[in-house]
């Protein structure tokens, strides 16, 4: 009884402690307590859940028959919101704090709900090598899937928790994305519920303006219930080559040399400091050497970016073979690296090997649980951005995130993005290779402000014919957001589809300065 005893009398004065200081004072202040006793333990339920529920659906065949239902529910509620004189806007009635995004929309509160419950792998069809998915499944789920029948998509982007829909609506990347281009590039078809509750289906060929309107337009055509996206055979490992690169010009011109090769299966480079970096090719393969296997995924191993940073302070090529899906969710259980700023000691080795198992938190979980306080704090002391810029001009982004913010590591991920009528496309008449700069962590520079400062960066994307990704904080005036995506094509179908009683305009559903 002596050790409960004492366990109890430790929790006592946790609660007491807690009741003294004030929980936001602790939430603030010490938040890895808050994390590590709470939300780890409820993001592993929530983990095991999901994952039994998606098995056990996708064994018993039930969500096809399932889906039909859940498209006519929601076709229900847009003809009764007509019926009702359509007097508000609608949008998905997922609470904001599910998303991954950090930015908190106030719609939600002012618009008409509409309820989407649709988290399902409906069909694998390797014949046509596509798979068909409702719009809240999320890449975790997809990969356990994909990869147990050999399948993969040829991109996937990063963390378990992005949904299709997020992805499709917004967009996605990954170090595949040099060959493929971004997520929205290897979809094959998508079917809404329109603002007049029809369901429509579009591809490349049929109602293909819809198709090429869908992506990056924030849910403000349609709302989403399913996704066709190709898919390619999956190997058992990745062959990761590691090479450090030290002066930003050898940087700049190693990692666009690597990025125009097609050889090179994956591409990605992490930056930790203006002349330092790693860059990391890799290709798929069924063969290892077995002294040189490493999977990155287990619990108890040190996280990515510090195994990678291992290299550079080493000077050190070195290659391993990472299992597929380890690698394809390097980032995840460090959330890249923000979960340093969360849990400063979460890559102690220790930690990793008794508490290793329920990392990371989940970040729907992080954002219900910070307060205004933390989230204020957040904002302004914080950066969390992904600018896509020509790899031409990637000297200079560099340089601008160096002097602008100064955060590091940055991560850096090329993609090819094809001359098609999207709402993002290359400045010619030709596909261009670019490169996704994202910065996340604590700015370093005395003068930062994070209004000011962002827009400084978001000047210097538009001025280099660059885009910003529209999960993150946007601070850009309505001319400016429209000088950076060409809105020809989505305001064209805004009216024909009579979209603008129905949904708010991309630019007020997502930036700082619009009415939310």
């Amino acid at each position: 009884m002596d050790p409960l005893l004492y366990l109890g009398g430790l929790v006592v004065l946790f609660l007491v402690w807690i009741k003294v200081k004030g929980l936001e004072y602790v939430i603030v202040h010490q938040r890895w307590i808050f994390v590590c006793l709470f939300l780890l333990p409820l993001s592993v339920i929530f983990d095991v859940y999901y994952y039994l529920r998606a098995w056990i659906i996708f064994k018993m065949c039930s969500a096809p028959k399932q889906h039909d239902q859940r498209v006519r529910d929601i076709q229900r509620q847009v003809r009764e919101w007509k019926k009702e004189g359509g007097k508000k806007h609608m949008c998905t009635g997922r609470p904001g704090w599910l998303t991954v995004s950090l930015r908190v929309g106030k719609y939600k509160k002012t618009h008409k709900n509409i309820m989407i419950n649709m988290m399902d792998i409906l069909e694998v069809d390797t014949k046509r090598q596509v798979v068909r998915v409702e719009p809240l499944a999320n890449m975790g789920q997809v990969t356990a899937l994909l990869n147990s029948i050999g399948w993969t998509l040829p991109v996937l982007p990063e963390l378990d928790d992005l949904t299709v829909g997020g992805l499709v609506m917004g967009t996605g990347i990954e170090s595949s994305s040099h060959i493929y281009g971004l997520f929205q590039h290897i979809c094959v078809a998508f079917e809404l519920v329109l603002a007049d509750g029809s369901l429509v289906r579009c591809t490349e060929k049929e109602n293909s303006d819809l198709f090429y309107a869908v992506p990056w337009s924030c849910g403000t055509l349609g709302f989403l219930v399913a996704a066709e996206i190709r898919i390619i055979p999956a190997r058992k490992w990745v062959k990761l080559c590691y090479e450090p690169v030290r002066g930003l010009d050898a940087i700049c011109k190693k990692f666009a040399e690597e990025s125009a090769n097609k050889e090179n299966q994956f591409v990605e480079g992490l930056q930790y400091s203006r002349d330092e970096a790693v860059i990391m090719t890799g290709t798929m393969t069924d063969h290892a050497e077995p002294d040189k296997t490493n999977c990155i995924g287990y619990y108890f191993k040190p996280w990515f970016f510090r195994h990678v940073e291992g290299f550079l302070k080493q000077n050190r090529v070195a290659v391993e073979y990472i299992p597929l899906r380890h690698y394809y969710h390097r980032h995840t259980r460090s959330i890249f690296w923000e979960l340093q700023d969360i849990i400063p000691f979460g890559n102690n080795p220790l930690f990793r090997y008794v508490f290793g198992w329920m990392v990371p938190p989940k970040i729907s979980l992080l954002k219900l649980t910070q307060g205004e306080t933390i989230r204020k704090l957040y904002e302004q002391h914080h950066v969390v951005q992904d600018m896509l810029v020509p790899m031409k001009h990637i000297k200079s982004a560099i340089l601008r995130f160096h002097e602008d913010i100064h955060v590091y590591p940055l991560w850096l991920c090329p993609f090819v993005l094809p001359n098609q009528p999207l709402m993002v496309h290359p400045k010619g008449d030709e596909d261009e290779l670019y490169v996704d700069i994202g910065a996340y962590g604590e700015p370093k520079v005395k003068h930062f402000e994070a209004r000011s400062s962002t827009r400084q960066l978001e000047k210097f994307v538009r001025d280099v014919h660059g885009f910003q990704m529209l999960y993150a904080d946007v601070y850009m005036e309505r001319q400016e957001f429209w000088e950076m995506f060409d809105g020809t094509l989505y305001h064209k179908l805004r009216k024909q589809l009579n979209c603008e009683d129905a949904f708010p305009e991309v630019y007020d559903k997502i930036c700082k300065n619009a009415r939310h």
